[in-house]
């Protein structure tokens, strides 16, 4: 099974986790990690922004990409999430196995 990361960064911790719970609740992620206050300078409607947000680092599957990402955007309060995913090319079998088994 392809495993991948799928990034996303949100406003606030709560945010953040009612999106990790939510993921996770629905098997579409088998962890989330939520990464505290980064720093995103960014141009958005022809401003430039200097915001601080939380990553989130999901750990899915490849072939559920769509429905994790239509389920983040679903709940998400911005009005274009980040969502990013890279393929797992490599890492310890029984941690990926371990995401395959609880993913769904």
């Amino acid at each position: 099974m392809e495993t991948n990361i799928i990034f996303t960064t949100v406003p606030d911790k709560p945010t953040g986790e009612m999106i990790a719970h939510h993921l996770v609740e629905k098997q579409l992620a088998a962890c989330v990690n939520i990464l505290p206050q980064i720093n995103s300078i960014y141009q958005w409607e022809g401003k430039i922004h200097n915001d601080s947000e939380y990553l989130l680092i999901i750990k899915s599957l490849k072939k559920i990409n769509k429905k994790t990402f239509n389920a983040v955007k679903s709940i998400h309060p911005y009005e274009v999430p980040e969502l990013i995913a890279l393929d797992i090319t490599d890492g310890d079998v029984d941690y990926l196995n371990w995401i395959t088994n609880e993913v769904k």
